[in-house]
């Protein structure tokens, strides 16, 4: 499913006065500008400009592809909030005008994000053409404007969730073509939970004593393509939370064709063509997918991969050389849902072209407790400790970052005391119950339960390097091995699949669960485990598809923890 993002804007020099609005449709995935609208309407409102610039601009994506997932961007409070449900609409001038953009497209598939005036100039300057025009007699004409022009060419921003990959591939080519690297990855926070720091470094392991001096830091670890994200990029609704080109283009260039007249809704029926609407061509039916599978697979970044055999995994790295038919049996199991049944997936460019909206996993570790910053295990057999002060301040400030984009749906939580606690703060500020789900649990670490990771080591070095060598190792005294963690969170992760299809999933758990999620997603090896960061209340998310596949939309974010 492609992707655009819609800017609109109305004005009114009077209010009530002479009326314009200009309305932008661009790409998701380039910032590409695909079409305009603008038009002088005479005496209205600011209000009533701004609903019909947001009418205008729905109107020309539908016309570009009635198929596609909009994300709208408006510096109107006003609009944005009522549109999303969350203020009424009283005025009888608007109450028309909203129930036609709602019209457009069906309501799963259009988002809104409220942005600051200096983002929306482009719709801005196509609103004052508009007035501009209308002062002199006349009607805004495309081939006059200069609005896309005088707007510097920009990436636009990160804006979703659930990891906004398409935004994040484009902010990558703007890093490359100003010589900067985009695959360097920054130095990482705290892990200061149950795996402990040194393990993701397998047989180079580096005592903890000398990560602990890094502190509380919440960097990330992504690349440049996704490092300045602002709290604003946690999330969006499962139909439209920043797709990557290649997840959504499911529906192959050459088999699409230009929809006519009369298969649009009846409403419709009266739509300007997006040629008609502008002096932007419409894309053809072929025109709309131009780029390659291999340009999408370098530029989109988060291309679905599926969990199919094999996934993700490298000839040569030494664990391979390990009970490989352990992982088989291991990795197999993962992907059985609740059926015992294998489920298949079929990664690659030629999906079926109808799959509905993914169901949409943001994946929240929970905030620090007392044992966080010391780096001792802590997993579900132990001592089952509370928030520090640190950490809910943490969860306060994702509950904030996660109520501005106002599209979570649903929370679940581990019934450990961390995460329930997290889950409590952030729902209440969202305004919905938190309910239990038992396969979120941190894995249970036995015996090392409230010891660091050096502790470990000198009490029990034997079973701690069968721990790291071997994913069906236990830890010392019956606890869980990270292979049974891993069958456990993929039939969790199948069961809640299916129970919120299309939807916004908040699942507020621990280190991990949220990277055996992340591994499944990518058909990853157990040992990428140890390859992760994750820091205290950070968030990552998964999109998954009818078909099996998978998205990873973001990873490890902590943006809303920066002062």
């Amino acid at each position: 499913m492609r992707e655009f993002i819609v800017e609109a804007d109305g004005g009114s020099r009077g209010n009530p006065g002479p009326a314009g609005y200009g309305a932008v449709v661009c790409d998701a995935a380039t910032g590409q500008t695909l079409a305009e609208a603008a038009e002088y309407i005479g005496v209205a409102t600011n209000n009533v400009a701004e609903y019909r610039g947001l009418l205008a601009g729905l109107r020309a994506a539908y016309a570009l592809d009635p198929s596609a997932s909009v994300h709208v961007r408006m510096d109107s409070k006003l609009v944005v909030e009522q549109m999303s449900g969350r203020w009424k609409i009283k005025h009888p001038d608007m109450k028309p005008l909203a129930a036609q953009a709602r019209s457009v497209f069906p309501p799963d598939r259009v988002t809104y994000e409220w942005i600051p005036r200096d983002r929306n100039k482009h719709a801005d300057r196509l609103a004052n053409e508009a007035m501009d025009a209308g002062a002199k007699g006349l009607q805004w004409s495309p081939s006059a404007s200069r609005a896309d022009l005088d707007t510097p060419s920009a990436v636009p921003e990160p804006s979703g969730p659930p990891g906004d990959a398409a935004a994040g591939a484009a902010r990558a080519r703007a890093a490359l073509s100003q010589g900067r690297t985009a695959g360097s990855p920054v130095p990482a926070g705290d892990d200061a939970e149950a795996e402990a720091e040194a393990v993701r470094r397998s047989g180079a392991v580096t005592p903890p004593e000398a990560t602990e001096a890094a502190g509380d830091r919440t960097t990330t670890t992504t690349t440049a393509a996704a490092e300045d994200r602002t709290a604003e990029t946690v999330d969006r609704t499962a139909a439209a939370d920043g797709r990557t080109a290649a997840a959504d283009d499911r529906a192959v260039a050459d088999s699409r064709t230009a929809v006519a007249a009369d298969d649009r809704p009846a409403a419709a029926a009266d739509r300007p063509t997006a040629a008609a609407v502008s002096g932007h061509a419409a894309p053809t039916a072929e025109g709309r997918t131009t780029e390659t599978a291999d340009d999408r697979t370098t530029e989109a970044g988060g291309d679905r991969t599926g969990v199919a055999a094999g996934g993700g995994r490298r000839p040569g790295v030494a664990d391979e050389r390990r009970g490989r038919a352990g992982e088989r049996r291991g990795r197999a199991g993962e992907r059985r849902g609740g059926s015992g049944e294998p489920r298949v997936s079929t990664p690659g460019w030629s999906a079926a072209p109808d799959l509905g909206a993914p169901a949409t996993f943001v994946l929240l570790r929970h905030g620090e407790t007392p044992l966080t910053p010391q780096k001792r295990f802590s997993g579900s057999g132990g001592t089952d400790p509370a928030l520090s002060d640190a950490g809910r301040e943490q969860a306060r400030r994702v509950a904030e970052a996660l109520a501005r984009r106002g599209t979570i749906q649903t929370v679940l939580a581990s019934p450990l005391a961390r995460t329930r606690e997290t889950a409590g703060i952030v729902a209440a500020r969202l305004g919905l119950d938190v309910t239990i789900e038992d396969g979120l649990r941190e894995t249970d670490f036995g015996a090392w339960e409230g010891l660091t990771f050096g502790e470990v080591r000198e009490r029990h070095p034997d079973d701690l390097t069968a721990w790291l060598a071997d994913p069906e190792a236990r830890p010392t005294g019956g606890g869980e091995s990270f292979a049974e963690t891993a069958t456990r969170i993929a039939a969790t992760r199948d069961k809640l699949v299916a129970a919120h299809a299309g939807r916004t999933v908040l699942l507020v758990t621990h280190v991990t669960p949220i990277k055996t999620f992340v591994r499944l997603a990518l058909g990853a090896p157990p040992e990428s485990l140890f390859r992760m960061e994750l820091s205290a209340a950070s968030l990552s998310a998964v999109a998954y598809y009818a078909d099996g596949n998978a998205s990873v939309r973001l990873f490890n974010d902590t943006s809303h923890l920066r002062p």
